[in-house]
């Protein structure tokens, strides 16, 4: 029933086209320039009360095609200037020149791509934007489903409702995140940067603005990880007139996404609030509810420096498990998204506060500074359990505390699971302080051109742990059994001068150093109160370089090299037991290059190629439960390699061809060869296997995603969007056969399509839609972490609307 409805209104697209297709139409192009009389590249030009639009080139030239007789209003925006509107009435071979003076008040979105033409010729190595369109085109239930339009990424869904990010870039180990560097605005999110870097909190993409993901050497900008990539979300700045935005999308499991916000600017003081309310009853296994408050004050302070304020609050309470079905419960079927652990709750509370300024010293240099400061609670109740097992053929008998619940298959051993009656709640509190400060200055040595960005940042961290068992599988206090404080400080110094040695060449030398003390306080022990403490100190220079080469303007050639950094979490870096020997643990390091291009064939046509070299000198891989392990110690790795391609190709029929409806195909696809690069003698049972040669886990070979896009002169459109995941393996052996728990064992490869129909009414500037996520009703597993099995979300229907006053 619900494919004729889809027939049916693709129909009604069709019949409503043949009214306007007969027109006569023509175009608007022009000039964008600055108010220093240089052209203006990456403008976006927008015709207001349309779905058309187009980008400026290098020489700050566009063309909308397509345009209907009439009276327009152009809207231009950029990064680095005022917003313009612009009046126009269409007239064949209309040309316009528009200038844009420079905006010295953009502050409160920090960007870690300073230029943004779709050839992203000034950026050293590989990168990509997801624009607030592509969001809107997507309409992502999980921020992971806007990942996955990312080359290089692979993205490892958890519970289903994207509140645990799982990302690995070119090979990584995607557990918690660990290898990526996650920002707000330019601010660090993850519970401590340096010596706990796990995304256990994960901002809410429903209501973000854009998403950056920078991968090559230019990420020596940001740290302390520079090993995998920056992932950067963006959020909206507050406009110059008041706006008022409602969006409401609702479905499947009685999920919910209800976002308001309120913007204006009073007496050139501008505020931006917003309120995000999402929740779900039975998103596959997991009940949530999330609400997210954030607040924007910009302040302009003189006419050449400004003052920016950003205040948030978030908290959510799931039932969010780290307990997963069995291999025996997946292939019997009826229990994928049983809640298998109702007592689990999970507890995230997060308080940010963050002061940045931004002042222009001169008509080439600039200074911006930023304060903030952010504290995260996560307290987990988890009931504990235990997998049935034989001894000499015969089944044991469940604990003494089993609350009598099983589920499973007994018959064979870590086929079920016995729930206990006892807890236990892992309760931590995470503080981080930063304060940075970095210039932006360009200037001639000769005829040369000279970028240059440099500046300095000092973060305090500290964590607080506690493990409390409780005697009840509600409880949630009992008896103290583990109790310890870690604290970091950390230095980092940092430059890239991009250097312009000829018009089509650039060079762009950087320079990180890192310098990092960091001490662990350990208080109570296994029930016993003690008193242990250690610290030590790490410091670690980061060299990169990337070249940018354009032999036209269609064309960008780029190649860089850097070090890989990434330090080690304290707990496992400072380790006092005797039977673990690993003690001052080393940072992790590597060398990475990349080799790519990046051209625009035809207005319409992009085309991006890069490969990429990833040798690591010891990699290491933290054991904690989330990746199955033991919760203890570390796996070092020793050495591996990664190295592969991304592809990543769009073809626009608008801007191509001028055609009146919009046909847009995109692709992204990565091949990745992520493995151990040295002997490495690891038991089983009792034979020792060399893993030199294997494959890392969770590093699938080949990930892909495309979307293809019909939208109609009048609003209305259909896009479906692909995604490929191969196949992966879950452990250093490369074991095939699952194990009984399911813990172990390949994971297939899986497809998953999703559709989206939309109407969009510009008089009222609002849109509707009709969403379905896993159209095909696909059963695939997405992990084996971090204890059992966790099958991707089955089909899943939303329904909404947007609108803008």
């Amino acid at each position: 029933m619900r494919f004729r409805l889809l027939l049916a209104f693709l129909g009604i697209i069709c019949f409503c086209n043949t009214l306007v297709i007969g027109q006569h139409k023509t175009s608007i192009s022009g000039t964008i320039n600055s108010s220093h009389g240089l052209p203006v590249e990456g403008a976006h030009i927008q015709v207001l009360g349309t779905v058309l639009g187009a980008i400026s080139d290098g020489e700050g030239k566009f063309i909308i095609k397509s345009v209907l007789p009439g009276s327009y209003t152009l809207l231009i925006t950029h990064l680095a200037y005022v917003s313009k509107q612009v009046a126009v009435t269409t007239d064949t071979g209309l040309s316009i020149s528009i200038e844009l003076i420079d905006d010295p008040h953009l502050l409160s979105q920090v960007y870690v791509i300073s230029t943004r033409d779709q050839l992203f010729s000034k950026v050293p190595g590989s990168v990509t934007y997801l624009d607030q369109n592509e969001l809107v085109l997507l309409k992502p239930v999980t921020g992971n489903e806007v990942f996955r339009r990312v080359p290089g990424l692979n993205v490892v869904d958890e519970e289903g409702a994207g509140l645990r990010v799982n990302i690995g870039i070119r090979g990584l180990d995607p557990d918690r995140s660990r290898s990526v560097l996650m920002m707000e605005d330019g601010i660090p999110v993850a519970l401590n940067p340096y010596g706990e870097p796990e995304m256990y909190y994960t901002p809410a993409m429903d209501r973000m603005s854009g998403v950056e993901v920078l991968k090559g050497s230019g990420q020596i900008l940001y740290g302390p990880q520079t090993v995998g990539g920056v992932i950067n979300y963006i959020t909206s700045d507050p406009p110059d007139e008041e706006q008022i935005r409602l969006r409401v999308q609702g479905g499947s499991g009685r999920y919910l996404s209800a976002l308001g916000s309120y913007g204006n600017t009073f007496n050139k003081t501008g505020v931006q609030v917003t309120y995000l309310r999402k929740q779900a009853e039975s998103m596959g296994p997991t009940d949530f509810t999330v609400n997210d408050f954030s607040a924007k004050i910009k302040i302009p302070l003189t006419e050449l420096s400004t003052l920016g304020v950003k205040l948030a609050a978030y908290n959510e309470i799931s039932n969010s498990t780290y307990v997963g079905i069995t291999q025996r419960m997946y292939d019997t079927g009826g229990d994928d998204y049983s809640v298998l652990m109702p007592n689990d709750e999970l507890d995230v509370k997060r308080y940010l506060m963050s002061f940045s300024h931004q002042t222009k010293l001169g008509k080439e240099l600039s200074l911006q500074s930023m304060l903030y400061g952010y504290t995260t609670t996560r307290n987990w109740r988890r009931q504990d359990y235990v997998y049935n097992s034989y001894t000499g053929g015969v089944l044991n008998p469940p604990p003494a505390d089993w609350t009598g619940v099983v589920w499973g298959d007994e018959g064979v051993a870590g086929g079920a699971i016995y729930l206990r009656n006892r807890t236990g709640n892992r309760d931590r509190q995470f503080e981080v302080t930063g304060w940075e400060q970095k210039i932006n200055y360009t200037f001639q040595i000769g005829s040369v051109s000279n970028n240059l960005t440099a500046g300095y940042r000092y973060l305090y961290e500290r964590a607080y742990e506690q493990r409390i068992n409780g005697s009840t599988a509600t409880a949630q206090s009992g008896a103290l059994v583990n109790d310890e404080i870690r604290t970091g400080r950390a230095v980092a110094l940092y430059f890239l001068d991009k250097i312009s040695l000829l018009p089509k060449l650039d060079l762009s030398p950087g320079l990180r150093a890192e310098f990092y003390n960091y001490e662990r306080e350990i208080l109570r022990e296994a029930n016993v109160d003690v008193y242990k403490v250690a610290e030590n100190n790490i410091s670690e220079l980061i060299p990169g370089v990337g070249l940018n080469f354009r032999p036209g303007s269609k064309w960008n050639l780029f190649t860089g090299i850097h070090r890989g950094y990434a330090p080690p979490r304290i707990k496992d870096a400072i380790d006092f037991s005797i039977e673990n020997p690993v003690l001052d643990l080393e940072a992790e390091t590597s060398w990475n290059f990349e080799l790519g291009l990046r051209t625009q064939l035809t207005p319409g046509i992009f085309a991006e190629l890069t490969y990429f070299h990833m040798d690591f000198d010891n990699q290491i891989i933290p054991s904690s439960q989330s990746v199955g392990g033991s919760g203890f110690g570390v796996t070092n790795a020793g050495k591996t390699l990664h190295k592969g391609v991304e592809a990543a190709f769009i073809f626009d029929t608008r801007e191509m061809l001028g055609t009146a409806w919009q046909f847009l195909l995109d692709f992204n696809g990565t091949y990745t060869q992520a493995t151990y690069n040295s002997d490495r003698l690891v038991a089983n049972g009792n034979e020792t296997i060399n893993v030199n040669g294997n494959r890392l886990p969770y590093a699938p070979e080949l990930t892909l995603s495309s979307a293809f896009n019909v939208e109609s002169t009048f609003g209305t459109g259909l896009r479906f969007t692909y995604t490929y995941v191969g196949n992966q393996f879950t452990d250093e052996l490369n074991t095939i056969s699952p194990s009984n728990n399911g813990r172990i064992g390949e994971m297939p490869k899986y497809n998953v399509l999703d559709a989206t129909v939309y109407h969009r009414i510009a008089k009222i500037n609002a849109q509707f839609n009709l969403s379905v996520k896993n159209l095909t009703d696909e059963r695939y597993i997405s992990t084996r972490r971090p204890e059992g099995i966790r099958v991707g979300l089955p089909r899943f229907i939303t329904a909404g609307f947007e609108i803008k006053f």
